[in-house]
């Protein structure tokens, strides 16, 4: 009766999803041969560390296949479409030692993986892949996985020729060859990517980084070096509201002219993926100071997704700001699809532009309860930083009476 018209009232179509990639996937299902242009696509696992299963992902198509891994378009499509797209991805895995980078393997790894354009793959399996989906809070969904017999390049890689430069160096650290990456404009995942397989660093220190923790780390590394300019500049003069409303998740944003400090905070209803079961709404979060952090947050990736969005912003308008990030996700959006939803939904949300500027920061909470379903009161209560503005005045709040008495008194 549905037939796609949202009566589950879920953001996504569980159905058209997994049938579409049962489609694709019917073709091999038998076979332990795949053919196909790996995006470029791989990954790593964490179980098991430092001995962890590594391998490419194909899709069993041929042609452009650059939006399967390419979430910094993702949020141009529908939901369905980006989980039909994990979910054809087929994943054919070796296990290796972390530290066994001169792998003949591990090279064919890393051709696939330095490619900026897919590139076709010949993938031979122990047996045929078992179509097992993987969700994930971090990482993207992921599709069927078996063992990997053999792996054929088959395509010319297309790599770009910065890649290549810091591929090559030695003798540079993993965090410079980072920067070099982001600074020439090459995407966020694609450097998590050749992070992620131990294509950057010292020589000597090259490691295979599994995915999950690599996103982090090149989310972090970023928004760290950004930062180092960002407490440099002048604070925005004015209180800024920022709203986004994408897939059953609301997004809001205080910009609040200050030296620099960050707090990201989730609220979960009952339904949505972290609070199955629950009656009430769980609401949680982590923040840092003008030094930072010394530990990582409890609230997970999604901190540092949304610290990069955020710094980046006050980058570019050079400029900073004490930032405090919401964000609401609903009954509606039930699978976890990982941190790259945030960080693009927080990109989009500063690209929309500020829906409210004001100096009064009573004004601007009364806007956040008018758009958000938890209300002001509720986000204010469970804030480490909303709290400190709203109710601790700063030291030059003090000096300036101190100096206005002053001139009273000698007039």
């Amino acid at each position: 009766m549905c037939r796609g018209r949202g009566f589950c009232r879920l953001s996504y179509c569980p159905l058209l999803a997994s049938r579409t990639a049962l489609v694709k996937l019917r073709r091999v299902e038998s076979s332990k041969e795949i053919f196909g242009s790996s995006p470029p696509s791989v990954f790593v696992g964490r179980y098991g560390y430092p001995v962890i299963n590594i391998g490419p992902s194909i899709p069993p198509e041929v042609g452009d296949t650059s939006i399967y891994d390419f979430p910094e378009k993702w949020l141009e499509l529908r939901l369905e479409n980006v989980i039909d797209y994990r979910w054809s991805l087929i994943t054919g895995t070796v296990r290796v030692k972390v530290t066994d980078l001169n792998n003949s393997f591990i090279h064919r790894v890393h051709e696939v993986t330095l490619s900026a354009k897919p590139i076709d793959v010949e993938a031979y399996l122990e047996k045929p892949p078992r179509p097992r989906i993987t969700l994930s809070e971090y990482e993207p969904p992921q599709g069927p996985r078996a063992p990997l017999r053999d792996l054929r390049v088959v395509g010319n890689p297309s790599v770009p020729r910065v890649v290549d430069r810091v591929y090559n160096d030695k003798y540079l650290k993993a965090s410079d060859a980072v920067m070099i990456l982001y600074n020439s404009n090459i995407p966020v995942t694609f450097i998590e990517r050749v992070f992620s397989v131990g294509a950057l660093g010292l020589w000597s220190n090259r490691r295979i980084v599994p995915t999950r923790w690599s996103i982090t780390a090149v989310d972090s590394t970023i928004s760290e070096h950004l930062l180092k300019e960002v407490k440099h500049y002048p604070e925005i003069s004015s209180i800024e509201v920022y709203v986004r409303r994408h897939y059953d998740n609301l997004f809001a944003a205080l910009l609040i002219p200050s030296k620099w400090s960050f707090e990201w905070m989730e609220a979960w209803w009952p339904g949505s993926t972290w609070n199955p079961g629950l009656e009430k709404v769980v609401v949680e979060g982590d923040y840092e100071g003008f030094c930072g952090r010394d530990s990582y947050p409890n609230i997970g990736g999604c901190y540092y997704a949304s610290r990069l969005a955020v710094v980046e912003h006050l980058y570019g308008r050079r400029k900073q700001a004490t930032a405090v990030l919401l964000r609401e996700i609903y009954p509606g959006f039930n699978i976890p699809i990982g941190v790259w939803f945030v960080r693009e939904n927080v990109r989009a949300m500063f690209r929309e532009g500020p829906a409210l500027r004001t100096s009064d920061l009573s004004e601007a909470l009364k806007f956040i309860s008018e758009e958000t379903r938890l209300g002001s009161r509720k986000w204010l209560n469970s804030s480490r930083i909303l709290k400190r503005v709203a109710y601790i005045k700063p030291i030059t709040y003090y000096t300036n009476i101190s100096f206005r008495e002053g001139e009273r008194r000698s007039d």
